[in-house]
């Protein structure tokens, strides 16, 4: 089953499955009740470094996903068993950014996608 991505602040729904958090912040404004994940992989997010950075403009997308990419090489035996989960269920990446296609969450996607998970 694909991986899907969902942004906090939309409403959960039941074709979400398993939904994780996968930012290091807690979203702004948003209740534990509303978010209603199933799992919170803060561990796993972009260091405190890398999404200022990213955040502030000092990197662009390019440079942020390759650095991402590179510390998630630290959390592979961590995120081998969500990939291989995700073949089983569906999984709901959980994220705060306001871009849909430039956060976070898309790049751990395709890092499970490289550790197995379906496309």
């Amino acid at each position: 089953m694909p991986i899907h991505l969902k942004r906090a602040y939309d409403a959960p729904a039941l074709e979400d499955g398993v939904r994780i958090l996968v930012d290091r912040l807690w979203p702004r404004g948003v209740s534990k009740d509303r978010l209603q994940l199933d799992d919170w992989l803060k561990s796993v997010a972009p260091s405190d470094d890398l999404r200022k950075a990213f955040h502030q403009g000092d990197l662009d997308w390019a440079a942020f996903r390759r650095a991402y990419l590179s510390e998630l090489t630290a959390h592979r035996e961590t995120l081998r068993p969500l990939a291989e989960r995700s073949r089983q269920q569906t999984i709901t990446l959980v994220y705060s950014a306001s871009h849909a296609e430039r956060n976070n969450a898309v790049v751990l996607r395709q890092y499970l996608r490289m550790l197995g998970a379906p496309e």
